[in-house]
């Protein structure tokens, strides 16, 4: 919670410069004649600003208003180093369309969706494995349940064994009807070996049952009765060749001062010539991870890191150990997906939606 309050108060601070910073910045497209030039440039910002308010979220109205200031001032820096003085604000009119440009691309690269694919060696005997991956659905966010039903369709064609879904299928946001008729496409998405469900800290919702029409029991049994298995700090043996281990969400011990088994507990007794994938919804317990050998972990939770030049702010102040991608630690292989979709941000300007195809094979 401490976090957030923080996060909360630098983002007003930026937000306050950012407007600020734009205000005095719009004066200079006024013509020269025009009075109360601060009282119209604040109209304008504050109705700008209002509009995307209303129209996406105030969220990402202050993601534009930042992005708008840190490209205005670079191009006034730019243009300031050029030359001192010109007839026309150039600066302005170039920021004004590279701020545009990058939003719009921002917002492409959110509501569309690749493929990732990595490749993966191990010595032990899985014989060749693909594992199909996405987290993050936060479902009616990018996409409602039928544009789900296109992006299933997209990753079926893949032909993965397993389907595994790493957390934050759905949102405080998502409507029951969205949530049933995206489990009952999922119930007929076919694989070898099945589709497992961890846990993510949005699923449960945090404003209550009455908010989104629907609890984390009603989704629960819903995935239940589509035949999608839940692993909840629970270990299933697949086909006699691997394991696959879905942990409780993290948040379970931070926000709801529960519990969940360490890692050590989970792998306990488990047989170490076989595959291990642990799907772990926060890459958080990296270095427990790593000390179990497990082999592969899989996680999202982090959007990628979702806008640039913030996008390793969440390593960096440590609340996540890996913010996008693949790292090996030992024997042990991190992925991190940017996920398929997203959460109140509409934008992704340093990453992209996506789902993720793991190749496994064994190694010479």
């Amino acid at each position: 919670m401490g976090m957030w309050i923080v996060i909360m108060f630098v983002g007003l601070f930026f937000t306050t410069v950012s407007l600020l910073y734009l205000k005095s910045m719009v004066k200079k497209f006024l013509p020269v004649n025009v009075k109360n030039k601060s009282l119209i440039s604040s109209l304008i910002v504050v109705s700008i600003f209002s509009v995307i308010g209303i129209s996406l979220n105030f969220i990402n109205a202050i993601i534009c208003a930042i992005y708008f200031a840190m490209i205005w001032c670079i191009c006034d820096l730019v243009f300031g180093r050029i030359k001192k003085s010109y007839k026309h604000y150039y600066a302005g009119w170039v920021a004004t369309i590279l701020s545009s440009i990058i939003l719009s691309c921002g917002w492409y690269l959110d509501h569309n969706v690749w493929k990732t694919e990595y490749n993966i060696t191990t010595q032990k005997n899985v014989q060749n494995l693909k594992v199909a991956m996405f987290a993050d659905s936060h479902l009616g966010t990018t996409f409602n349940a039928d544009g789900f039903a296109k992006h299933l369709e997209t990753i079926a064609s893949e032909k993965p064994d397993i389907l595994v879904i790493a957390g934050d299928f759905v949102d405080d946001d998502t409507t029951k009807e969205d949530m049933l008729k995206a489990v009952k496409y999922l119930g007929k998405f076919k694989t070898k070996y099945g589709i497992y469900f961890a846990f993510g800290n949005h699923d449960k919702g945090y404003y209550g049952p009455v908010y989104r029409g629907f609890s984390g029991q009603d989704l629960i049994s819903e995935l239940e009765k589509n035949n999608i298995i839940i692993l909840r700090d629970e270990i299933k043996t697949i086909a006699d060749k691997f394991y696959i281990i879905g942990r409780k969400d993290y948040s379970v011990e931070r926000e709801q001062h529960g519990n969940r088994k360490s890692m050590y507990e989970l792998v306990k007794g488990l047989d170490n010539n076989k595959y291990t994938i642990v799907v772990d919804h926060q890459p958080t317990d990296y270095e427990n991870q790593t000390k179990s050998n497990v082999d592969l972990v899989l996680s999202g939770h982090t959007h990628g890191g979702q806008l640039f030049p913030f996008n390793s702010v969440g390593k960096w102040i440590g609340a996540n150990n890996l913010v996008y991608g693949h790292e090996k630690k030992n024997i042990t292989d991190f992925i991190v997906t940017s996920g398929i979709s997203d959460w109140t941000i509409k934008f992704k300007t340093g990453t992209k939606s996506e789902f993720v195809i793991i190749n496994i094979k064994k190694g010479i």
